[in-house]
Formats: structure tokens, C-alpha cells, sequence
């Protein structure tokens, strides 16, 4: 077997012992993951990353879901704007795997006192919800606005939006790629240029609300759901339109 094919082996078994919950953390998932294919002989350089284990997640809850036997079209709701993939594997899941990393993510305690970047998240959740509750495409891009930051945080708008793809529709993934200019629009230090592109958009009364709650997500000791009851919510809401 070549390394790189053992690289995704190990990639994928791991991704699967943490969707498994057999492993919370990918440092140990994949250590297992490793010795279950060679013993000890892979060296730790030669790990696959932790982005390269949740590249694997697709395939993780794909195959899942086909063992289950689970392949239901869904036509209504926001899903009728999903492409292949989310249509036919649980995305809540797929969330929740891409989310846990979060709470191992300090954030700095002078800028949010918030604690971990999962908390923060839970609190613009919590607030988004709040204020638009029946709106899928919103309270997901709330939910999910950081995910990036466990995979890349010199750009965790980029990363997060490639780790969701096929996850979620066209609207969320525009609110999440412009929250950052959401919030310098809130400073008042956005360009007249982005600020009128923004402003044309559809979602544009969305998109600072999401802002709003991003700034006001940054309180010490406040109440908020936790991530199943987050997804939870989110899946109810789904239901309900028909997915």
C-alpha cells in the first residue's frame, strides 16, 4: 500500500471513530486509527492532518447513511436548494463533527470573554434564534460562522465554507462569507464600495442582524443550548418543512 493511500485509510478511520464516538479527539483517533492498519510503523509526521480526517467526514456519513438503507429523496424545505451529498447523508452530523473542535479553540479574553470559539458560537446561536427562529438558512449560518477556525484560522471564512460545501445552501454559505464584512459595517469601517454591494443583497437585513448577534455573542456565564440541543432544534426545524 502506498503512504498516501495509507494516509486516507488512516484519514477515514479516523473520521469514523469520531463520528462513531468511539474517539472525541483527532490526535488520538488517528493514533488508533494508525496501529489498527500497521502497528506502530507510521510515523507521527506521516499522520494525516486533522483537515485532511474531516475531508473524510462526506465519505463517513455517506457510508453510514447506506447502511442504514437511508436513501429517501427530500424535496421540500431549504433542501431543494442542497446539492447530492446533503440531500443524502445526515448534515446535522456532518455539523456536529465539523463544530466539537471548537471548544478546544481558547479565544482571547480582552477581545471575548467568552471563553472557547464553540461557546461563542452557542451564544450567536442562541441569539439568532431569538430574533428570526423559523429561519433555517439564518440560525445555521450563525451556528456555523467559526467552523473554519478549527481547520485554518488564517482565513476561517474560506476554510469553513470548503468543509460545508454541498452542506448548505447558497444563502447560508453567503451569509457566512460575509460576516466579517458584516461586522466591519457594524464598526463603520467598511469601504463605500463593499457597503453598497452589500446593502444590494438580498440578505443583507439577515446579514447584520447575524452581525448583531456575533457582537453580542461575547459575554462570560451566559445560558445557551448545547450542540445536540442546538442541532436538534435545527432538525425539528427542518422536519417541519417538509425535509
Amino acid at each position: 500500500m502506498t503512504k498516501d493511500k495509507l494516509r486516507r485509510r488512516v484519514a477515514y478511520e479516523a473520521a469514523r471513530m469520531i463520528y462513531d464516538r468511539e474517539e472525541t479527539g483527532h490526535f488520538q483517533a488517528k493514533r488508533k486509527a494508525a496501529r489498527r492498519y500497521r502497528g506502530d510503523e507510521i510515523r507521527p509526521r506521516d499522520l494525516p492532518s486533522d483537515r485532511e480526517i474531516r475531508n473524510q467526514i462526506p465519505a463517513v456519513v455517506d457510508d453510514a447513511e447506506a447502511q442504514k438503507g437511508d436513501k429517501s429523496e427530500r424535496r421540500h424545505g431549504a433542501s431543494q436548494y442542497l446539492s447530492a451529498p446533503l440531500r443524502q447523508t445526515d448534515r446535522f452530523r456532518a455539523y456536529e463533527l465539523l463544530l466539537l473542535p471548537l471548544e478546544n479553540l481558547k479565544v482571547d479574553p480582552r477581545i471575548d470573554p467568552a471563553g472557547d470559539v464553540l461557546y461563542h458560537s452557542l451564544q450567536v446561536f442562541e441569539l439568532a434564534r431569538n430574533s428570526l427562529p423559523y429561519d433555517e438558512e439564518f440560525l445555521l449560518a450563525a451556528l456555523l460562522h467559526d467552523v473554519g477556525k478549527a481547520i485554518d484560522p488564517r482565513d476561517h471564512v474560506a476554510s469553513g465554507l470548503e468543509a460545508l460545501d454541498g452542506y448548505i445552501t447558497p444563502r447560508t454559505a453567503w451569509l457566512i462569507e460575509h460576516h466579517i464584512q458584516g461586522m466591519s459595517l457594524l464598526d463603520g469601517t467598511l469601504g463605500v464600495r463593499s457597503r453598497r454591494r452589500l446593502q444590494s443583497a438580498e440578505s443583507f437585513d439577515e446579514l447584520m442582524l447575524l452581525a448583531e448577534c456575533d457582537r453580542g455573542g461575547q459575554a462570560a456565564g451566559v445560558a445557551v443550548a448545547d450542540v445536540q440541543e442546538a442541532l436538534s432544534y435545527l432538525r425539528n426545524l427542518a422536519q417541519s418543512c417538509g425535509e
